[in-house]
């Protein structure tokens, strides 16, 4: 299994790139799957631990809830800004995140959480000039790898 603490281990500068994208807002998207195979898409809190762990939570009987403890896939999408028109190199670009969700004990109110077993994370924004993306994605057998798509 690999977690976030083995990312940042790893690749430090890209996962504190992946962290601030997350950072500009506090909602996050994540994406679960239905009891059907269907995709649910939610908003969430995402949380970076001290201790190295990558969690979500939710509310007590969440239905996103329900749906990680029948399927422990998900993706989760860092908010998003615009890109400034004056400047695109400058945008930070946005962040994505894929696992399988392991749940932890529920906290007092019930509410769930779950830390994330990290498969995949990936940072797209705008190349420098501009006339690109510069697509990176971390992968925990492949590593980092850069690629430009025009």
């Amino acid at each position: 299994m690999t977690w976030w603490s083995d990312l940042v281990a790893s690749e430090p500068d890209f996962a504190a790139r992946v962290r601030a994208c997350f950072a500009v807002r506090k909602h996050a998207t994540m994406a679960t799957l239905r009891r059907d195979g269907s995709p649910r898409i939610s908003g969430t809190e995402v949380d970076f631990g001290d201790d190295g762990q990558l969690r979500l939570g939710s509310m007590a009987g969440a239905v996103k809830a329900l749906d990680l403890r029948r399927d422990p896939r998900v993706a989760v999408h860092s908010p998003t800004e615009d890109t400034p028109p004056d400047d695109p190199s400058a945008w930070a670009g946005d962040a994505k995140i894929a696992g399988r969700a392991h749940e932890e004990p529920p906290a007092e109110d019930g509410s769930h959480r779950f830390r994330v077993e990290v498969t995949e994370v990936v940072l797209t924004r705008v190349g420098d000039p501009p006339d690109h993306l510069l697509i990176e994605s971390w992968h925990p057998d492949r590593g980092l790898r850069r690629r430009e798509r025009r």
